[in-house]
């Protein structure tokens, strides 16, 4: 299967973070809290675009991921949502904003960095 794609995957995002195991990880970060509980576990994955359209439907509550080829192809996910948009091309954004924003993710967190951990 080409893992074309790259991403971050926030683990408290998910409904079932055993997901993590079947994924090619690349990078590990965990922030620094002093909570543990508040403290989140960051993956860098390598992926392919149908595990792309697995782990959307594994996303909770109103959390979004967003994976990048070489090309700046984005494809952003929601719950069982998926768009594609082009990095670079800033009008391709408005789906995916006007969506995110709907369900209450504030526009400044919807900027889709393409530069990993």
């Amino acid at each position: 299967m080409k893992k074309e794609y790259s991403g971050i995957i926030v683990e408290e995002s998910l409904d079932d973070n055993c997901l993590m195991n079947v994924l090619d990880i690349t990078k590990v970060h965990i922030s620094t809290q002093k909570n543990p509980k508040d403290r989140w576990h960051m993956y860098e994955v390598s992926v392919s675009e149908n595990e792309i359209n697995f782990i959307s439907k594994h996303i909770i509550g109103n959390w979004y991921m967003h994976f990048w080829k070489s090309d700046k192809n984005i494809i952003a996910i929601f719950k069982d949502k998926v768009f594609k948009f082009n990095y670079d091309v800033k009008d391709s954004w408005k789906e995916v904003l006007d969506y995110g924003i709907s369900i209450g993710i504030p526009v400044q967190e919807l900027d889709f960095p393409i530069n990993g951990l």
